[in-house]
């Protein structure tokens, strides 16, 4: 295989992994094959002997190869999908996070609109508050974690762990994404009222409208 060009991200090991496990997923290694050796694997990335170990750690941990002693790293056989999402996620493109986004968006809203507790929308309330406050005071920072916050309270609110874990796991990659399109709190301060008409149709218990609103909010309507 040839060299590659050098890696340059702050964090060596998940570059590595996700080069990994684009090979893999292109079959450039067959379940059962001997990775390269670690200086091999060192002078394909352009990483440290460190950074190569902490990455087949990590793999192995997840299934994808295994460490046999004295006889190198091999590649096991997968009978599912392996790698964690939160991985996965990293390497989605824009596309595909809006789309997921829109399924989970929605799903969550109709579902709080049936399962809310008192508790859960004081908390979606106070989020909200911090949300329109922060986006009036230009801080974009704040704007994005109280508007990330608030959407994930909405999904503790549906009452389904399953959905809710999904929906935190995803809310990650959502946070990065967010600090890179949104330099400024306009679509903060433009959205803030759909924002409340979805909590409002939650408070209600109107799971169609908290649908609606949702599928408006991340331009699925």
């Amino acid at each position: 295989m040839n060299k590659s060009t050098p890696l340059q991200r702050h964090n060596l090991a998940d570059a590595v992994i996700s080069k990994l496990q684009q090979q893999l997923s292109l079959g450039e290694y067959q379940a059962g094959q001997k990775l390269p050796s670690e200086p091999e694997l060192m002078e394909q990335f352009g990483v440290g002997r460190s950074t190569i170990r902490e990455a087949i750690r990590i793999l192995a941990n997840t299934g994808l190869l295994s460490v046999r002693q004295g006889s190198g790293t091999f590649v096991e056989v997968q009978n599912g999908i392996t790698e964690p999402l939160s991985q996965r996620l990293r390497r989605a493109d824009a596309r595909d996070l809006d789309e997921v986004r829109q399924l989970l968006e929605m799903k969550i809203a109709e579902k709080a609109a049936l399962n809310r507790s008192k508790k859960d929308i004081e908390k979606m309330r106070a989020l909200l508050k911090k949300r329109d406050l922060a986006a009036k005071a230009g801080d974009t920072a704040a704007a994005i974690e109280a508007d990330i916050h608030f959407h994930v309270a909405i999904a503790a609110a549906s009452r389904n762990d399953i959905l809710a874990d999904l929906y935190r796991t995803f809310a990650g990659q959502m946070t990065r994404y967010f600090r890179e399109v949104h330099l400024t709190t306009g679509s903060f301060l433009r959205t803030q009222h759909w924002h409340e008409s979805l909590l409002k149709s939650i408070v209600d218990q109107d799971p169609k409208r908290a649908w609606q609103w949702a599928a408006k909010i991340v331009g699925a309507s």
